[in-house]
């Protein structure tokens, strides 16, 4: 395999976890904007309930574009170096 195909796979798993830990950044900050707002129990499920319908429309498309993009690229790559 060249390098450059070596590298180009690098780089884009790269950015797969740059995107990843993103997302990871992202909900840590949430959770300490809540822990300085102060804990209750009525806080707590009512971020539980905002998490569960959020999570599934910001969360967890973003992850499927990043490692949908991660896949093609490597398929593409693979199909370079077969052919």
């Amino acid at each position: 395999m060249s390098i450059g195909l070596i590298v180009f796979l690098v780089v884009l798993c790269l950015a797969a976890l740059l995107g990843t830990m993103l997302a990871f950044k992202q909900e840590e900050k949430k959770m300490k904007k809540y822990e300085e707002e102060g804990d209750s129990v009525e806080a707590q499920l009512k971020r539980s309930h905002d998490y569960e319908t959020s999570s599934l429309k910001s969360n967890i498309p973003l992850q499927i574009v990043i490692y949908s993009v991660t896949i093609i690229g490597s398929l593409i790559v693979f199909a370079f170096y077969v052919f």
